[in-house]
């Protein structure tokens, strides 16, 4: 059943509603929100859980193509792009894919996660904000869940110059992070009706492109994953938000809309 969209914000070609005034205004705002989700999780849990676990399937897969992600095998195209890419390393572009890197997960990206939910919250655009913190919490748990399934060792074929990593290397956390905050971004930009909106599409998208192109490739420069790291984390948070995206917008109401509380 499409959710409700009473609390969703006002229709196209209205004025955005105004942030809350006081402190407790805002509180009540987060609360509404809360409660739209726990609804939501209610009527779509199991078909999050189905998605979740469907993604899972297919990372299985991708990762039996290596013969044993667990004792740190890798694909046949891995080692290759790793040495190549690492062959034009200098001290300008390490600096340079030092900051890509942080930016992409913690200097960035999780910065923005949270920026990006509680804006569309206080504007009391509900399915938008639930679908932004289903997206970016899901994806965050996929990783996690994902890592400790295949427990893949990071690449070691040189000393890195990022700070030590310590947690497993299949699928990459930055390259589904900056993939999944993309694909939300992308998502609700396209689905806006006005022409201001519109003209937004495209650099909003190609923009979104290279910082996620550029992320995962300071990972692989850095040494600190093989390129199927990078290429399961992107497909894996694509799946994902697409998938949230069809189960938040179920339906007629598209983001940005709200019904017509006048139809009968």
């Amino acid at each position: 059943m499409p959710m409700s969209s009473a609390d969703t914000g006002p229709p196209d070609g209205q004025a955005a509603a105004p942030l809350p005034a006081t402190p407790g205004e805002a509180a009540h705002v987060v609360k509404q929100e809360g409660r739209l989700g726990a609804a939501f999780l209610r009527v779509h849990g199991w078909r999050l859980l189905l998605v979740f676990v469907g993604l899972l399937l297919p990372l299985w897969g991708f990762g039996a193509m290596a013969d044993a992600l667990h004792d740190g095998e890798v694909f046949v195209f891995d080692v290759p792009i790793l040495e190549a890419i690492h062959s034009m390393a200098s001290p300008q572009l390490d600096s340079a894919f030092i900051v890509m890197s942080a930016l992409g997960y913690g200097w960035g990206v999780v910065p923005l996660d949270v920026l990006l939910v509680l804006g569309l919250v206080l504007r009391r655009r509900m399915r938008e904000g639930i679908f932004a913190a289903t997206s970016i919490v899901g994806s965050l748990l996929l990783n996690v869940a994902a890592k400790h399934s295949f427990e893949r060792i990071r690449p070691g074929l040189w000393k890195s110059v990022s700070p030590a990593e310590t947690t497993y290397s299949f699928p990459s956390g930055h390259a589904m992070g900056s993939m999944t905050l993309a694909m939300v971004v992308v998502l609700l930009c396209w689905s806006v009706r006005t022409r201001g909106g519109w003209s937004w599409r495209w650099p909003v998208s190609i923009l979104a492109a290279v910082f996620v192109l550029l992320v995962g490739l300071s990972r692989i420069y850095l040494g600190v994953h093989f390129p199927s790291d990078i290429l399961a984390g992107w497909t894996a948070a694509c799946a994902w938000v697409v998938g949230v995206y069809g189960l938040v917008f179920y339906g007629t109401l598209k983001p940005w809309q709200v019904a017509d509380k006048h139809a009968a």
